[in-house]
């Protein structure tokens, strides 16, 4: 999709199949095809965001890039190295590279550590630094994300959830890392803290020159944070391209049914909304052809023959939709 010169990640269809069903461990049964031959690529500095309705498989997507989850197959290549074929030791000194932020920031927190310690674990384990000199880079973290050096005696309880939130950056960026994973980090948060952490990250990213996977299901906070966007359905990616690309001129009608649902703050402004009917189909055994064709209000008989790819439709835009044709150029 992009050069690959360019490029600090690129995930190559990757599948994520949990099993289930009879059998010991499930042998035997069906799988739940969570990550379904997914394909993207992040270039270095820019924010991709990944955005789909719950259970659709973006967070195990970003696990199975960190491999928190090992992934069925696939391939996940990073600053020109293959993570998914690494050996514990090596993947273990690229982790310094690579870190996440969680979406719920008390039980990503342990209540019985001080912040002082859960910022500083990274630095212990990579074994960096002296003990002062890990004090020292804990205070100099805290003040990066906004808190005080005399935060770090307490424990997690005794903050807000913005100042947890901003705790859990502080750890993520103890090994300075090239690459994060924001794993719905402002979906657990009011909204005015919420954009607060928003603007942090996009400061931070300035300062620092990072990389960003940012997953989530608010709309309007990926398209304020995110530079290119991918729409995720049913473990597929449907389609991909500009953050502006996205919200201004969206192709697959499943992302035009997400875009329609984005609430207006004026009353007077009146969108016309494309509902979508039924329930999200089973990962277990998806539809035939366009796994979207079931919910979906174009669909035609020929949708359930064939399953469509990503197809450049214009420049940089991809979409998988068999009605959006190459042609359609805007």
């Amino acid at each position: 999709m992009t050069n690959s010169n360019d490029n600090l990640l690129e995930v190559r269809n990757l599948k994520k199949y949990f099993p289930v069903g009879e059998g010991l461990f499930g042998a035997g049964g069906d799988s739940v095809k969570a990550v379904d031959d997914v394909s993207f690529a992040i270039r270095r500095g820019e924010t991709f965001g990944l955005v789909g309705e719950s259970g659709c498989g973006k967070s195990t997507t970003g696990r199975c890039i960190l491999r928190l989850i090992e992934p069925t197959s696939g391939e996940v290549w990073f600053d020109g190295r293959d993570l998914l074929s690494v050996g514990s030791n090596e993947l273990r000194s690229m982790r310094r590279d690579i870190q996440i932020i969680f979406q719920d920031p008390y039980s990503s927190l342990n209540p019985r550590m001080s912040v002082d310690q859960i910022v500083g674990e990274p630095l212990i384990i990579h074994r960096v630094g002296t003990r002062r000199e890990r004090r020292e880079r804990v205070a100099e973290l805290l003040s990066l994300v906004g808190l005080s050096a005399s935060h770090a005696s307490r424990y997690p309880h005794e903050f807000s959830g913005g100042q947890r939130q901003r705790i859990g950056i502080a750890r993520a960026l103890a090994l300075n890392p090239k690459f994060i994973v924001c794993d719905e980090p402002v979906s657990a948060l009011d909204v005015s803290v919420q954009a607060q952490v928003v603007n942090l990250l996009q400061d931070l990213q300035e300062r620092l020159g990072l990389t960003y996977l940012f997953i989530s299901h608010g709309l309007s906070v990926v398209e304020h944070i995110s530079t290119r966007v991918g729409i995720m359905y049913l473990g597929k990616l449907v389609e991909v391209a500009s953050s502006e690309e996205i919200f201004h001129n969206p192709l697959h009608p499943y992302t035009r049914a997400l875009l329609s649902a984005i609430p207006i703050p004026d009353p007077d402004i009146k969108r016309e909304r494309l509902p979508l009917t039924g329930d999200i189909p089973t990962a277990i055994r998806p539809p035939s052809g366009c796994r979207f064709r079931t919910r979906c209000p174009i669909v035609e008989p020929e949708c359930a023959d064939e399953e469509p790819q990503l197809v450049e439709v214009s420049a940089n835009h991809f979409v998988a939709c068999r009605l959006v044709a190459p042609d359609e150029k805007r």
